[in-house]
């Protein structure tokens, strides 16, 4: 298996995040079993992931000194074909909870969305007039601590509503949540047709947070807060700066995955893989 000396990069895994995350990915390939055999260790393979990532590099600009880009965007595809990265998304955010002391799964959670531009790259895009956006809309829905449960990238000219419905429809199909019962979102939800439609179709109280209108400017909305803070951390990661992906399935993975390193850093501070 090939290895270069390199410089460490701030992106790198840990050797305790690596511990646990490398139980979660399938093993290297080796002489005498099935497929080429493994030329770089994957933890050098999920660096250069998360340095491309971090930095917002192309492919084909990642350093040197890391595996060969089209090695990394071979173990890259064959990841968000097998939907691995959500997998592990979904379980650091269990492991998160209960080192915070609460349930596994959430009881309560928020709804958002974001548009953000796209690049020359092709792929699907649309214009949120209301955000003099062209580009793509994310999604998301996060636990009352801003983890990530799960994401849906779609065309910016998707509707908060109608966008709410396909993340809420997928997020029953996709986890298993017996304890949530509320649901806080923004105004850009409201209408109480789409209310009773979250409570008959899956026994949810859906709730809307308003805007004080006596109050001018900035306001800090009780939850919400919470998940606009989970979009700055993501935007601490220069690959989701924009949407520079071709496919809105990549798009989902890359944001799965940062939202993974982002849990590895916190467990790993309160020293949890010990």
């Amino acid at each position: 298996m090939m290895f270069i000396h390199r410089q460490a990069y701030q992106s790198d895994l840990k050797d305790q995040e690596w511990k646990w995350l490398k139980r979660f990915l399938p093993p290297p390939s080796t002489p005498g079993t099935k497929g080429r055999p493994q030329e770089w260790p994957l933890r050098e393979i999920v660096n250069a992931l998360l340095y491309l990532l971090r930095t917002g590099c192309q492919w084909r600009m990642l350093p040197h000194d890391l595996p060969p880009w089209q090695t990394i965007y071979y173990h890259y595809r064959k990841w968000r074909l097998s939907g691995i990265w959500e997998k592990i998304n979904r379980l650091l955010g269990q492991e998160v909870r209960q080192e915070e002391g609460r349930e596994a799964t959430p009881s309560a959670a928020i709804v958002d969305a974001q548009s953000v531009k796209t690049t020359l790259v092709k792929g699907k895009r649309g214009f949120d007039a209301g955000k003099n956006v062209k580009g793509r809309k994310r999604h998301i829905i996060v636990d009352t601590l801003g983890l990530l449960l799960l994401v849906l990238v779609t065309t910016a000219d998707v509707q908060d509503r109608p966008g709410g419905k396909q993340l809420l429809i997928k997020l029953r199909q996709r986890l298993s949540l017996p304890r949530l019962q509320l649901l806080w979102a923004d105004g850009g939800y409201g209408g109480q047709p789409f209310v009773d439609w979250v409570k008959v179709t899956f026994g949810w109280i859906w709730q809307v947070i308003k805007r004080n209108s006596d109050v001018k400017g900035f306001q800090v909305l009780p939850r919400r807060w919470v998940v606009e803070r989970t979009f700055g951390w993501l935007n601490n990661y220069r690959r989701l700066s924009k949407d520079y992906e071709e496919l809105t399935d990549t798009s989902e993975t890359l944001i799965y995955l940062a939202m993974s390193h982002i849990m590895l850093r916190r467990l790993a501070k309160t020293n949890h893989f010990e």
